[in-house]
């Protein structure tokens, strides 16, 4: 992987993972408000609630000749229940061709570990490669994507009483949605761009549906990746004079796209819920992701290490995500700690001129 598909990758990352699980990372009042970024509800219960979004749309401009290339990555996340459930009576095995009988409880404990309900998620990600610019002028490009509901179950073993006590049981809804890539030749020698993500899943009962509920039918941090071959995108944060009025123009809505990989590189924007500045990067000192929506990693690395042994048993716990963030941040060295401190970096004003 070269230097400049790793900060995208890095960036990208981040942005599906804003606002993941907040601190204290475990069953707070606080984590009952998760998944605030990117949210592409279910149109049924959109209508209801005109204040979410179903849909989501990206305009940019390129330069680019007709047999230019687009490809487009649409990544979100799509929410997984995590039950706990108490077997009745436990088994020394499961059943190959049903699921056993079981009572659904807050949370167990098997084998001196105890085990809790949770939200988790699955990454998602729709490919659309080798779009012609030309051919999206005269002829839009539609894409119906589908994720079928699933439910899994896996057992929780005491291995001291050679019995199964209890299961976890796994379950998404299905979803499905739609992505438009459209273009059209302005008189400024460019072409805007228009990329459109819709949620239209069906979904029953939705007059009296909480966002809770709707969110279960939901893409959670929604952001598209573009990459143009054979030509450059315009920065629609600082595009040069000659096209600010068609760069203010482009209707952007439940996302802001920005010039993404290294400093100079045009060929790539990412279109993101949060509003980023053009060449976002993920600090070079940061020991990995911590998922908090608002802090910053030294406060957050300090805080984590005050959590009594109690409250960093009940971090571990809740999913691998918080675990291996507890595992990092307990084994960071002194050395770790001061590059967190006091790092410096200068803004210089953009000079070059956006094609050059």
């Amino acid at each position: 992987m070269n230097e400049a598909q790793s900060i995208i990758d890095r960036v990208a990352a981040a942005v599906l993972y804003e606002g993941y699980i907040l601190y204290p990372y475990r069953r707070s009042l606080k984590n009952m408000q998760r998944w605030t970024f990117g949210g592409v509800l279910p149109r049924a219960f959109c209508e209801i609630h005109p204040e979410e979004n179903c849909t989501v749309q990206s305009e940019c401009l390129v330069v680019a000749d007709d047999d230019a290339e687009l490809g487009i990555r649409v990544r979100f996340l799509q929410l997984v229940e995590r039950m706990v459930a108490e077997l009745t009576p436990p088994l020394a095995a499961l059943p190959d061709d049903r699921e056993p009988a079981t009572r659904r409880v807050d949370s167990l404990t098997v084998g001196g570990e105890t085990f809790h309900g949770w939200q988790e998620a699955v990454e998602r990600e729709i490919a659309v490669l080798n779009l012609s610019i030309g051919r999206l002028i005269t002829d839009p490009y539609q894409c119906h994507f589908v994720y079928s509901h699933n439910r899994t179950t896996e057992p929780l073993s005491d291995v001291s009483a050679a019995q199964i006590p209890g299961i976890l049981i796994r379950e998404n809804h299905a979803i499905e949605g739609n992505i438009r890539v459209g273009a059209q030749r302005l008189d400024d020698g460019v072409t805007k761009l228009t990329v459109t993500i819709s949620n239209d899943t069906a979904v029953p009962n939705m007059g009296g549906a909480t966002r809770d509920m709707a969110l279960a039918y939901s893409f959670a941090s929604l952001h598209t990746i573009l990459e143009l071959h054979v030509g450059q995108f315009i920065s629609a944060v600082d595009p040069p004079p000659q096209w600010t009025a068609a760069a203010a123009a482009c209707s952007n809505r439940g996302a802001w796209p920005v010039l993404v990989g290294e400093k100079g590189q045009r060929d790539t924007m990412l279109s993101a819920p949060i509003i980023l500045y053009d060449y976002p990067e993920v600090a070079p000192e940061s020991p990995g992701d911590l998922f908090d929506a608002s802090e910053i990693d030294e406060i957050l690395t300090l805080r984590v290490l005050t959590l009594t042994d109690d409250e960093k048993r009940q971090m571990a716990m809740i999913e691998h995500h918080t675990r291996s963030l507890l595992q990092r941040t307990e084994a960071l060295d002194a050395a770790a700690f001061n590059q967190l401190h006091g790092t410096l970096r200068l803004c210089e004003p953009a000079t070059e001129d956006c094609l050059r």
